[in-house]
């Protein structure tokens, strides 16, 4: 779910950036990088819809491997990227990053996957690979700076990589996920980036058999997290407003569902949890969910961006050593494993499934949260 602009330096060097690599295209195109025209669903304008539209792809590098896109899940980031909310869209956009699809090629030097294997690309398309943060298998935190799979510099062809809202894509096999074969591949694709963005916190804080976690929020990213809080053998409760998504809650695993609006309940599970997974997505109050960490707990927002209010009251942090930290999506790594518990667990997404030409629709319903719980592209559906 996480945006280009991210990456160390870009916001500052970004005109830069993208008009070096826009003069790079040309020097390649012209000598050696071939190139292949697809279909692909994109906008080149901010108050544009999707359309269809053609883009290129590139002939497979020694180290690259070719998928024709099965399934792609629709993330909030892309409805923003598209929308230019954040201020730095580069059109024309294709967005799309969480892809299940069949390898249809695979260059000289693949040996991670072979043709007709079933592949996964999540938010990452590439990194320095040589840093600290890489060298960890971080490639989300790369100090020089990750390229996504839409809006990042394309340094092989220029301009901006585009995502999966298209026909195919090709991929430097070190950012090719292995997909669990026994898994529903459409249910599969939202794990890409909903998934991971809820996973790698969960293991960072070492969740396992007992420990207590609270989810605030029940959308794509909150119903992935009770659903893998659960399958690593927390204790599991979801934050509501509400009391309406209780029944929802409890089918996918929760154990209890407190309602964040009623204070003695927010009292009944003071100091309870060893980890909180934020997932709300706009500006909200942290305190009340703060006072129901346990001793040493951590708030871990992964839904929004920005500075919080009303002001965060340190008191409870400093008297019960509680703390309040951010988390990215996960490395290459930490998402294969990730599939992996995910395929001996029988773990995927809640999805509606759509065609292409529905995504304008789509984006509506996103707004007003009509989804339970990812949209998921059925891409035959562009051909």
């Amino acid at each position: 779910m996480w945006p280009i602009a991210l990456v160390p330096g870009f916001e500052k060097n970004k005109t830069k950036l993208l008009n070096e690599s826009s003069t790079f295209k040309i020097k390649i195109n012209k000598t050696a990088m071939k190139t292949t025209n697809v279909k692909a669903f994109g906008t080149n304008a901010a108050d544009a819809p999707l359309n269809e539209m053609t883009i290129d792809r590139r002939d497979v590098t020694a180290k690259d491997i070719e998928i024709e896109i099965l399934y792609c899940g629709v993330c909030h980031s892309d409805l923003h990227t598209a929308r230019n909310d954040w201020g730095w869209t580069v059109y024309p956009s294709v967005p799309g990053h969480e892809i299940v699809g069949r390898v249809t090629k695979v260059g000289s030097e693949v040996t991670k996957l072979k043709v007709g294997d079933i592949a996964g690309v999540g938010c990452l398309v590439d990194s320095c690979q040589t840093c600290e943060s890489c060298k960890q298998d971080l490639e989300q935190y790369c100090l020089t700076g990750w390229t996504g799979t839409y809006g990042g510099v394309d340094k092989h062809l220029g301009g901006s990589t585009f995502g999966g809202y298209s026909q195919k894509i090709v991929v430097d096999e070190h950012f090719v996920l292995k997909v669990p074969a026994n898994l529903d591949l459409a249910a599969v694709a939202p794990l890409l980036c909903a998934g991971i963005t809820s996973w790698s916190p969960l293991r960072h804080w070492n969740v396992t058999k007992g420990s207590k976690v609270a989810v605030v929020g029940l959308g794509g990213l909150g119903h992935m997290a009770i659903k893998l809080a659960k399958g690593l053998g927390a204790e599991v409760t979801l934050f509501s407003r509400t009391p309406d998504k209780e029944k929802d809650a409890l089918d996918l695993g929760a154990d209890a569902v407190i309602i964040s609006t009623d204070d003695n309940q927010m009292q009944s599970v003071g100091g309870k949890f060893d980890l909180i997974i934020d997932t709300v997505p706009y500006i909200h109050d942290v305190n009340p969910y703060v006072a129901t960490l346990n001793i040493s707990g951590t708030l871990v927002l992964v839904g929004y961006l920005g500075g919080l209010e009303p002001f965060l009251n340190t008191v409870p942090m400093i008297l019960g050593r509680k703390s309040i930290a951010g988390s990215l999506i996960g490395g290459i790594a930490e998402t294969q494993e990730m599939l992996d518990f995910c395929g001996e667990h029988n773990i995927v997404s809640e999805i509606e499934i759509i065609k292409m030409q529905d995504i304008n629709e789509a984006y509506e319903r996103m707004l007003k949260s009509d989804v339970k719980y990812r949209f998921v592209i059925d891409m035959a559906s562009l051909k």
